[in-house]
């Protein structure tokens, strides 16, 4: 059997084999080179609780019990701070028994610290879809700095398919950066578990290293772009020549890695959750690199990966250069016929620090 991860043309053809079904038309770049975006249904649920349904139980069922009001998404509405909404989808699965999948929230989504979270009928793990699974597909979402709008058809998440165990080990990745490139870093850290992202705090020298949400702002529309003056939502974090920041608890941050990413045509890559033993924080919600991501022949030449960092129960010091993240690579079963970058106009291609594109 062929391992990977399934190309643009291959979801397609999910559709086609009745493998994914979906409550109204594709969206024209809903497929993306190596992931399709999930868009959520009419109605959100506000529930008292995240959840699990586990194996003997539906979300459904779950929400029967634990749903506290109904929301109708179809004209928009305001989802709140601080609040757990469940959103049934509108696209559902009929997986063979081959295929397994696994969601993450969209870059845009992560950059505006939403917490958001696929999970099935009979589920045991969040954004984990086992192989042959048959039924809907819901998303947990929590906004965390920011109350945004959304609507039906709203993208927050996305989903990626693949067949075997397609992620390179140590040797093939170390194989792979000596061809390619992965990374612009003269010692890089490679191992079985990805190639080491560090922070960059000193920036050009006196300028914006990173930004830090404020409270208490308007909303956020997830479906306009360049609609809201970034000085309104956002402080700018300026380089002091100290080379180091120190986090606040339950203060979210926009930061960017010192090295340049690089994803080749036939691979795909994916941040990996950080491990909470070297520090209190967590880095990066929002993980998928497409094939393309930061590469020449897609309009890029290295593109940083943005971090978004949130501390957790105590204040937590970076340092410039410290390592806050591992990127592994996976092989796709295919090219995709369309790269991140110039063949879709992406938002991030060639990005340094950069806020969601809901900024001017």
């Amino acid at each position: 059997m062929r391992t990977g991860i399934l190309p643009d043309r291959d979801i397609a053809a999910l559709f086609q084999s009745g493998a994914l079904t979906t409550g109204r038309p594709l969206d024209t770049d809903q497929i993306q080179p190596a992931s399709l975006d999930l868009r959520l249904g009419a109605k959100a649920y506000r529930v008292r609780a995240s959840f699990l349904p586990g194996q003997a139980s539906t979300v459904e069922a779950k929400l029967d019990r634990l749903k506290l009001h109904e929301i109708d998404l179809s004209a928009g509405a305001v989802l709140e701070t601080g609040c757990v909404y469940i959103v049934p989808l509108l696209e559902a699965l009929a997986l063979p028994s081959e295929i397994a999948a696994s969601a993450n929230p969209k870059s845009s989504t992560g950059r505006l610290d939403i917490f958001t979270r696929v999970m099935t009928d009979h589920g045991q793990e969040f954004d984990k879809i086992p192989a042959g699974y048959r039924g809907p597909l819901y998303l947990e979402v929590s906004p965390r700095t920011f109350p945004i709008v959304v609507r039906t058809g709203s993208r927050l998440s996305q989903i990626r398919f693949r067949t075997g165990s397609a992620m390179l080990d140590g040797a093939a990745l170390l194989d792979l950066h000596e061809r390619e490139t992965l990374v612009a870093s003269e010692q890089p850290n490679i191992s079985g578990n990805g190639i080491a992202l560090s922070i960059d705090l000193k920036g050009t020298g006196g300028g914006v290293i990173g930004y830090r949400g404020k409270h208490h702002t308007g909303v956020v529309d997830v479906d306009k772009r360049a609609a809201q003056d970034a000085a309104d939502f956002w402080e700018p974090l300026t380089d002091r020549g100290q080379g180091e920041l120190i986090l606040d608890p339950d203060e979210f941050y926009i930061l960017v890695s010192r090295e340049a990413v690089h994803v080749p045509p036939d691979f795909a890559a994916e941040m990996t959750p950080f491990d909470p033993l070297v520090g209190e924080f967590r880095v990066h919600y929002a993980g998928f690199f497409d094939p393309g991501f930061g590469h020449s022949q897609a309009g890029g030449t290295g593109s940083r990966a943005v971090l978004e960092v949130r501390s957790h129960e105590v204040p937590f010091i970076l340092e410039h250069g410290q390592i806050v993240g591992r990127l592994v690579y996976e092989h796709m079963q295919d090219r995709p016929d369309a790269l991140y970058g110039a063949d879709l106009q992406s938002n991030y291609q060639a990005q340094g620090l950069k806020l969601s594109k809901h900024f001017r």
